[in-house]
């Protein structure tokens, strides 16, 4: 199979890494509009396979041309450019997932290609990221086991190995994506009803083996496409980990309006975006750089099976590969979209149309080539109520 990545970033050239490295995968193209990071990365990983392409993603023909050259194509851009990039993969029927980016109705625009994509005999899957994507796989699966699911609790989050103040905090994705996450409501499902809470509320105390406590707290996005899914739960929650201390220090950022995106001030004659001022002050600050990063996920699901009360329960904890410099949120989410790429490529997944990861991806191989990437998801079943 040939796979077409867009976007040289870091989460585009890790599943580059990954890809080369399968016998199903024929050739790589990575295309970008800033080819230079990507050069020193061929040069680094030096495979046959990959090729390097000039790709102004705003040129719709030009995107065209370059998702033509595979089979699947990875959008590893950010997610403004979902629904052009998912719509030109159903117009030149080639298979098409994202990293996601369910704010501002991002996803559902993908999904509202459904009938065209079956149409055309492609399979297109958003939201393949870890939060969502890897929580939505696995609460796929622990919902595939069960008779009836009631309750899902699901937790993520990306954090330094060594927290450093005052934030505790480095950026492993993007800081405005961040600030969506903070400033968007998150859906929710409480007694059987879809709400809106806001985000950075409700904080509570979350423990994982060698990072003590930790806190979490709503955000937008999580949820994503599980709430149409599993609309008859009554509860459905997404919550993100961090170090204790962040969700109050971010909250009076958000209160203060710094974080808006509406927000205005005049100065020396000129208007400036009080976001954009936050962005750029704080993002070479919060730079990961050469620091280790962990991931943290806890995904519970609650319901019944055979007449009893059953849970599945799911948890991650993976840490920066310092062979390759490759951080741990590169290693969840990278490794994701590229093995979801290649079971479309290679008929593990046959289903045409446009799913959520929750409806297609199989779980029980999903894990099993995580593991095989040194990504291990365990899973715990028990009989009974389960808390966190």
């Amino acid at each position: 199979m040939k796979v077409v990545v867009l976007g040289a970033g870091l989460m585009g050239k890790e599943a580059v890494r990954d890809l080369v490295k399968s016998d199903d995968v024929t050739k790589v193209y990575l295309a970008d509009l800033n080819l230079r990071p990507a050069e020193d990365f061929a040069e680094q990983l030096m495979s046959d396979k990959l090729d390097l392409l000039q790709l102004d993603a705003n040129n719709d023909l030009q995107l065209q041309e370059v998702m033509a050259l595979g089979d699947v194509v990875i959008n590893a851009l950010f997610y403004t450019f979902n629904e052009k990039v998912a719509r030109i993969a159903v117009d030149i029927g080639v298979h098409s997932i994202d990293l996601g980016g369910h704010i501002g109705g991002a996803t559902d625009a993908v999904l509202g290609l459904a009938d065209k994509a079956v149409a055309k005999g492609v399979t297109i899957i958003p939201d393949l990221g870890v939060a969502p994507g890897m929580i939505n796989i696995l609460t796929g699966y622990g919902a595939s086991k069960l008779d009836k699911v009631d309750s899902i609790k699901l937790y993520v989050g990306g954090i330094p190995v060594k927290p450093e103040p005052p934030l505790n905090y480095n950026v492993v994705f993007s800081l405005e994506g961040v600030f969506d996450h903070y400033t968007d409501p998150s859906h929710v499902i409480r007694n059987g009803k879809l709400l809106e809470v806001p985000s950075l509320s409700e904080v509570e105390p979350i423990y994982f083996d060698g990072y003590g406590e930790l806190e979490a707290f709503h955000t937008s996005g999580g949820t994503s496409t599980l709430t149409k899914t599993f609309p008859d739960v009554q509860t459905l929650e997404y919550k993100t980990i961090r170090y204790k201390g962040h969700a109050e220090k971010f909250k009076l950022l958000v209160d203060l309006g710094l974080l808006s995106r509406e927000t205005e001030v005049t100065i020396g004659g000129s208007k400036v975006k009080v976001r954009d001022v936050m962005r750029e002050q704080l993002s070479p600050q919060l730079r990961l750089g050469d620091k280790s990063d962990a991931v943290l996920l806890r995904v519970i699901v609650n319901g019944e099976a055979s007449g009893m009360p059953a849970a599945y329960e799911y948890n991650l904890v993976t840490e920066k590969d310092l062979s390759v410099n490759e951080t741990a949120m590169a290693r969840a989410t990278a490794n994701t979209v590229s093995i979801v790429a290649q079971m479309i490529g290679n008929g593990t997944i046959t289903k045409r149309g446009v799913h959520p990861p929750e409806t297609i991806v199989p779980g029980e191989q999903y894990i099993e080539e995580m593991q095989k990437r040194g990504v291990v998801i365990e899973e715990t079943v028990k009989t009974q109520e389960t808390h966190v």
